[in-house]
């Protein structure tokens, strides 16, 4: 349940980027967007602990915010397996500034909802 959960948290979070950001350009529907959160996880659950263990001194040198430029280059991985695959998300130029710009939307969409989805994600029943 938690999985489905989070797969629907990241595509909230991957369509108010793309309806956000201009340089983000989507042709797609729905089942798209739910498909690059599929991707999008994927890239996050393989990629991501990986990086982390390679950058850390680097993450520990700038108290944390490398991990900014981790999340703009997962972002861009993700549009660029989408469009291998067939799911077209554009990063318009400047490249690099609109994919930080799409992660930090998906980061701050993620984090909030995770916070309002948290008893569901930790599997409580929530009190009334």
């Amino acid at each position: 349940m938690r999985f489905i959960i989070r797969w629907g948290i990241n595509a909230v979070a991957l369509w108010a980027a793309i309806a956000i950001l201009p340089g983000l350009v989507y042709a797609g529907n729905w089942v798209g967007v739910v498909l690059l959160a599929l991707v999008f996880g994927l890239v996050n659950a393989l990629l991501r602990p990986l990086l982390k263990l390679l950058t850390c001194p680097l993450i520990i040198l700038t108290l944390g915010l490398f991990a900014l430029v981790i999340n703009t280059l997962l972002f861009a991985v993700t549009a660029w397996v989408g469009n291998f695959i067939g799911i077209s998300l554009t990063i318009a130029d400047p490249f690099w500034w609109n994919a930080f710009l799409g992660a930090l939307i998906v980061s701050a969409v993620s984090i909030v909802l995770s916070l309002i989805l948290r008893d569901e994600l930790k599997g409580r029943k929530r009190r009334k």
